[in-house]
């Protein structure tokens, strides 16, 4: 079996997706996210937005490899908000993602069941608006070589059709490049031979 170097995330944040049920109005967002810090961010923001709303329920998942994930139910019973909306996550196989749902209290009580069905409708209609695309999984290698031998470094990136993304050329030069998890051991190993030219996973 071929090990996955995909994972799936979305492009852009969602505009905000309503849902009704018994007077309540549910707000659902979806923020595409690389840290926690990502996370509060976004909340403070929707708070300030919607000063006026009873809860501000949220999931989120982070991460390709090592994933960290977290559900809140800002005070809604105990897994009636976070874990369906997590769940929605889960079931559309996104990562680095935060989905917030506010709610607005309409005076008529849901129960469980009815905040369950809404927090997961809400979530998996924001995800159904989100613009979902793949990427892969990369891995950076910082090569550091003498200026003189620049030319077959450079042509090994053209020759593989490797992406920089950093570079500093002078007497002693560095070249940060990004390479598809799948390929990786072979760029290293082809880097590594090379006499003169330092080789290292960052």
């Amino acid at each position: 079996m071929t090990e996955k170097d995909t994972y799936k995330t979305i492009k852009t944040s969602t505009n905000a997706i309503l849902f009704k049920d018994k007077n309540s109005k549910f707000f659902g967002y979806a923020y595409p996210i690389t840290t926690e810090d990502d996370v509060k961010l976004h909340i403070n923001k929707l708070k300030k937005e919607h000063h006026a709303a009873r809860h501000w329920c949220y999931a989120y998942q982070i991460g390709t490899e090592n994933i960290s994930y977290r559900a809140n139910d800002d005070g809604e019973p105990n897994n009636s908000a976070g874990m369906p909306i997590y769940g929605q996550i889960q079931s559309f196989d996104v990562t680095n993602i935060l989905i917030v749902v506010v709610r607005y209290f309409g005076g008529v009580k849901l129960g469980v069941g009815g905040l369950i069905n809404a927090y997961k409708t809400t979530a998996q209609l924001t995800l159904e608006a989100s613009k979902i695309l793949e990427k892969t999984i990369n891995i950076d290698y910082l090569i550091t070589f003498d200026y003189k031998n620049m030319n077959t470094v450079m042509r090994i990136i053209k020759e593989k059709n490797l992406n920089i993304t950093n570079q500093k050329l002078e007497m002693n030069c560095q070249i940060t490049i990004s390479v598809r998890k799948k390929e990786a051991n072979q760029i290293f190993e082809i880097f590594d031979r090379l006499f003169e030219i330092v080789v290292k996973q960052l």
